[in-house]
């Protein structure tokens, strides 16, 4: 996580100081900002006020800290609070760490988790409030975000923690295997309310339904030169759409290295948000499983697929197979993935 700290006194600037190298220790990028009075006392970056540091790290970080009052993080954050499918997770914690408050995107945004770490450095108390953490309740959108899928309707995750709440089974079937025991109040199966992990787009077999997609397909695009970013996404999509899969289940794009300057499909996987990986034709050759051939590709190229095997290099197994339309072949590989509540 990219982190953002605040802290307004040289106490609060200490246990921060401690904090921010803790959580670096455990891989993360954090960040300590303390008022301009006492930055150069401290060696500590100045915020130029508490509103603009707030504004640009609330848009940048993906969790802010405040050491300090809950009062002054209420206040600071209260212009941006938009959303908490988007919103970066809040926490609050008092100079002498004794607790330590998720104060938004508890779930989703993880403020809760990061609670629970900033608790067990300091050696405080985590103050959890939401419902299905304070009843001992699987918590479907937390866990979900923590596996990095997708989460398509708000309204139905809240149905979910409303149904286990209520004492109510929420139904569960995912598109791939299972590892271990299914959490308190999850039944196997179709039910009024449930979730599923799919990449597909076919309807779920609950009336209430939560569709949770993990980033789990691999593209494999090739396109004539000069080919637009417009075509490509058209292509791309329509190949998705006929095979009723989703859009957000996409992890990335492949292709091959001749491809790399190529303007339309940098553009597309840029507006998209995917990794574009550029592979040379020795690579793609190593690709293991049957494709489908052509001369012409081969004879440009020197590989005679480009996107059924740059779809399948990271191990998955073909879902779509070479689409041509307009200039540009689409393929799609499924990536392995196994499900665990652990």
């Amino acid at each position: 996580m990219k982190l953002a700290m605040a802290a307004f006194t040289a106490r609060g600037a200490a246990l921060g100081k401690r904090l921010a190298a803790a959580l670096a220790a455990e891989g993360e990028d954090c960040s300590l900002s303390v008022p301009a009075r006492l930055a150069p006392a401290l060696d500590l970056p100045a915020m130029d006020s508490l509103a603009d540091w707030t504004a640009r790290e609330f848009a940048r970080a993906d969790g802010l800290i405040f050491v300090g009052a809950c009062g002054i993080a209420v206040r600071a954050i209260a212009p941006h609070v938009r959303d908490k499918l988007t919103d970066p997770a809040v926490a609050a914690v008092d100079e002498a760490g004794r607790w330590v408050v998720p104060l938004l995107s508890g779930h989703v945004g993880g403020a809760n988790d990061l609670a629970r770490r900033i608790a067990a450095l300091t050696g405080g108390q985590a103050a959890v409030s939401t419902a299905t953490d304070v009843n001992g309740l699987f918590a479907v959108d937390q866990w979900a975000a923590r596996q990095g899928f997708a989460i398509e309707d708000r309204t139905a995750a809240k149905a979910v923690s409303a149904a286990l709440l209520d004492g109510e089974a929420a139904g569960f079937v995912s598109d791939f295997p299972v590892d271990g025991a299914l959490p308190k109040g999850v039944t196997a199966g179709g039910a009024n309310i449930g979730f599923s992990v799919t990449v597909k787009t076919a309807p779920l077999p609950f009336e209430t339904g939560l569709r949770l997609v993990p980033r789990a397909l691999r593209l494999g695009i090739g396109c004539r030169r000069g080919t637009a970013e417009e075509t490509i996404a058209a292509a791309v999509d329509a190949a998705l759409a006929e095979h009723g899969l989703s859009t957000k289940a996409v992890a990335g794009v492949g292709t091959i290295d001749l491809k790399k300057d190529e303007a339309g499909l940098i553009a597309f996987c840029d507006h998209r948000g995917w990794a574009l990986n550029c592979y040379s034709a020795e690579e793609l050759l190593r690709a293991e499983g049957e494709f489908t051939p052509s001369d012409f590709v081969k004879g440009v190229t020197g590989v005679d697929n480009v996107c059924e095997r740059a779809a399948v290099l990271d191990g998955g197994q073909l879902v779509i197979r070479k689409r041509a339309a307009d200039g540009v072949t689409v393929a799609a590989a499924l990536l392995p993935l196994r499900v665990t509540f652990e």
